[in-house]
């Protein structure tokens, strides 16, 4: 028999279902409660809500684990690339071989943009942010692939998954040479996923150009530790549009929008700022860790600490240690890598920072990982949206399957005044 918890409000008892997940989670399912009561539950930034029942994603903030589909997050890094976690978490299981080759050829084949799509870029001013451009684009697609928006057929379904798999890479690079005033660099459908991106970034027509193994490598590992994050904000955002039946395009759209907000996938760039800062005012670790700790300041430590992480972000561990390689092999000693060591060291061992649990997060090597690829601090949400990218598209997916599908639709409680009594405009003093 399902457990059941029971909630008094005055003298009526209500009895509301405990609903588990299969990693003990436990949750009330209030979905009868307005009906049963009248009352609605009041929980600001949904940070006690679950929204959905969900098998993509399991995360465990307390102890530090992140999975997807059941796989830990550093077994993945190890032995997958992009691409085949990418698979992973749209279908549901790793691919055979012979279905990761199939998955590989289609996506080489949708790389390309259509060159009207092309001229968009000419409307933008070339200061525009590539998040503004990313979200743009990406949302027009709809009009350019009308013969695959139903996201009720299958068919239309895969196609579009694809498409975007494919193509985000392209218009995230086309971005980039729009704002320094370079010729687009078509796609190269031999090279990997991240060879590809990394020369529609860094090519010119006039040379020859190869991308160096161990920035692919760097890059395979940023997007497969940025796929997916369960519920957060951008994919909130996704399965909210998408609950409305907006096709796949639209909905990403929009998840490229919300990520683009300071503080969920614009973190990285603050955290880059903040550590030029400290170095442009002497290096002075310490001084900045007491502004931290000191209220009064009004000076906060980007890239520590966790909506959901009360302990060691398990992403920062595989990020930092690939940092540290890259770094290494490159002879960079790059002053902002060296106060962010100093600033771990610090949070790992300030009882003020233990205490709190503030753990470097992602973003915190992120940026200066990104720096060392030589990736201007404009783009670096655009790489956070691009490794998401198969993360959004799964839990579409999986919400537009689910048999309890609905449209999004939170109540509130309301604040404002009561009736009024309406004055004409002559009246009014």
């Amino acid at each position: 028999m399902a457990e059941i918890a029971r909630l008094s409000v005055g003298s009526e008892q209500l009895e509301l279902p405990v609903f588990e997940g299969t990693e003990g989670e436990r949750a009330l399912d209030i979905s009868k409660l307005r009906a049963q009561s009248g009352l609605i539950t009041l929980d600001e930034g949904y940070v006690n809500t679950g929204s959905t029942r969900s098998a993509i994603t399991f995360l465990d903030g307390e102890a530090g684990v992140l999975r997807y589909r059941g796989y830990p997050i550093e077994t993945l890094c190890e032995h997958c690339d992009f691409v085949e976690v990418s698979y992973l978490l749209i279908y549901g299981e790793l691919p055979t071989a012979k279905q990761l080759e199939d998955f590989r050829a289609s996506i080489r084949r949708h790389t390309m943009l259509h060159e009207d799509i092309r001229q968009f870029y000419n409307g933008f001013p070339r200061d525009a942010h590539p998040m503004g451009t990313l979200a743009s684009v990406v949302s027009a697609l709809s009009t350019f692939y009308q013969d695959s928006l139903n996201p009720h057929d299958p068919q239309h379904v895969e196609v579009s998954i694809h498409r975007l798999l494919a193509k985000l890479p392209t218009i995230a690079a086309y971005s980039h040479k729009k704002s320094v005033g370079q010729p687009f660099i078509y796609p190269q459908n031999d090279l990997s996923y991240c060879e590809n991106f990394l020369q529609m970034m860094f090519a010119v027509p006039c040379e020859p150009f190869e991308s160096d193994p161990d920035f692919v490598h760097a890059l395979n590992l940023l997007l497969i530790c940025h796929a997916d994050h369960e519920q957060n904000c951008s994919t909130s955002t996704v399965r909210m549009v998408g609950s409305a039946d907006a096709n796949l395009f639209a909905s990403v759209a929009a998840g490229i929008s919300a990520l683009w907000g300071p503080l969920h996938g614009g973190a990285n760039e603050a955290v880059v700022s903040m550590l030029e800062q400290i170095r442009d005012d002497g290096g002075d670790v310490q001084k900045y860790v007491r502004m931290a700790k000191d209220k009064d300041e009004g000076f906060r430590l980007m890239g520590f600490g966790h909506r959901v992480y009360k302990n060691f972000d398990p992403r920062a561990k595989i990020i930092q240690a690939a940092c540290s390689k890259l770094l290494g092999k490159m002879s960079i000693r790059d002053p902002l890598f060296e106060i962010a060591q100093q600033l771990e060291e610090v949070a790992l061992r300030d009882d003020y920072f233990v205490e709190r649990r503030l753990y470097p997060n992602v973003d915190f090597y992120s940026g200066v990982i990104y720096r060392a690829l030589g990736m201007p601090v404009p783009m670096f949400t655009v790489l956070f949206a691009m490794g998401r990218l198969p993360g959004w598209i799964a839990h579409w997916v999986e919400m537009m399957r689910s048999p309890t599908k609905r449209i999004y639709r939170p109540r509130q409680v309301y604040t404002g005044p009561t009736e009024r009594e309406f004055v004409p405009v002559e009246k009014r003093g």
